[in-house]
């Protein structure tokens, strides 16, 4: 175990390598922070730092940089998340408060953390199956054509064209609407098959080859993997970063969307936040990022992940404010919808 001497010391190291991109001497964290020890002293933590694993010398120069496991010490042990601002905090609440649906609440908050952590944002969408159904409309199109429109709890909307008909009234639709939402309003979706099982033999015989039509293609919307579906954002971000591996690399991982889901981890605790640095991440391409992500959701319900991937050598404090604070906000927006 380290001494507090010697943790101040690898905190102040990673901090300084954090700010400068350059390799740490002594005599600069003498200079630099209040250690209350010499530089002589603060060369032999070092020393032992390294002897632990936790900095290591990039080249023959007398300065030192962290290791993942400097890194993940600082996460683990020495770093606080660091809190908004208020003007932070107002921002980031205006700006996702004007989104209208889900589909622009998802792609304002890649833009947001984005430009609030200048790395890579992603965001998955809410599963389909930890969501319950709000609404179902129906839109008559014409003679032989409807309009389904399924409304989630969390602000998913699922549109669907339905043809072939054969003659649809506005009696009808209303009338199937509103079977639909008295047997289905309130019901999660996984829970929706058996709650229709009968609906078609309570449906008039003129309207029943609607009613199946359209229940047919409301259950075809509710197995699609939806939790599979990914927004990216910031990759412009990597160009101002040396990465021990090649920039290639970790833009062909970050293309791959099932790599992408694995890196933001299973959807858990919404409060929970996790940090996997380095070589912590299973694939090759990113064993020089660390990818911060968090749950978002409501109450003690997530509904997915969001979060950012950067170099190891990232500000971890305000990239881990940033991502918890931002999937609290869309926790807060979705729940209000």
């Amino acid at each position: 175990m380290l001494d507090g001497r010697k943790l101040a010391v690898l905190r102040a190291i990673v901090e300084d390598y954090v700010s400068t991109n350059e390799p740490v001497g002594s005599k600069a964290l003498a200079d630099r922070h209040t250690l209350g020890v010499s530089p002589a002293t603060i060369r032999n933590d070092m020393v032992a730092l390294e002897e632990e694993g936790y900095i290591t010398q990039p080249h023959t120069s007398a300065g030192r940089v962290p290791t993942d496991k400097g890194y993940r010490l600082f996460v683990d042990r020495l770093s606080t998340v660091k809190p908004l601002s208020s003007a932070e905090r107002r921002a980031i609440e205006t700006f996702l408060g004007g989104a209208v649906d889900l589909d622009e609440i998802v792609a304002r908050t890649v833009r947001l953390l984005a430009q609030l952590t200048r790395q890579v944002a992603i965001v998955q969408y809410p599963s389909l199956i930890r969501s319950s159904v709000q609404h179902v409309e129906l839109v008559p199109l014409g003679n032989r054509r409807v309009m389904m429109v399924l409304i989630t709890n969390t602000g998913r909307v699922e549109q669907r064209v339905i043809d072939g008909l054969g003659d649809v009234t506005e009696d009808s639709v209303d009338n199937l609407r509103q079977m639909l939402n008295r047997a289905l309003g309130g019901k999660w979706l996984t829970d929706v098959p058996t709650a229709v099982e009968d609906l078609p033999a309570q449906v008039p015989a003129g309207d029943r080859r609607m009613a199946v039509s359209v229940l047919s293609v409301l259950l075809e919307s509710l197995v699609e993997r939806h939790e599979e579906k990914i927004v990216l954002g910031g990759t412009a971000n990597l160009a101002a970063v040396d990465f021990s591996a090649s920039l290639r690399d970790v833009l062909e991982a970050l293309e791959e969307n099932v790599v992408l889901i694995r890196l933001l981890g299973e959807v858990g605790d919404p409060s929970m936040l996790t940090v996997r640095i380095g070589a912590e991440n299973s694939h090759e391409g990113l064993r020089s990022t660390s990818i911060v992500s968090a749950g978002y959701g409501f109450g003690d319900q997530s509904l997915a992940k969001l979060g950012v991937v950067g170099p190891t050598r990232m500000d971890y404090p305000g990239t881990m404010g940033a991502v918890r604070a931002v999937a609290r906000y869309v926790g807060t927006i979705l729940a209000g919808q």
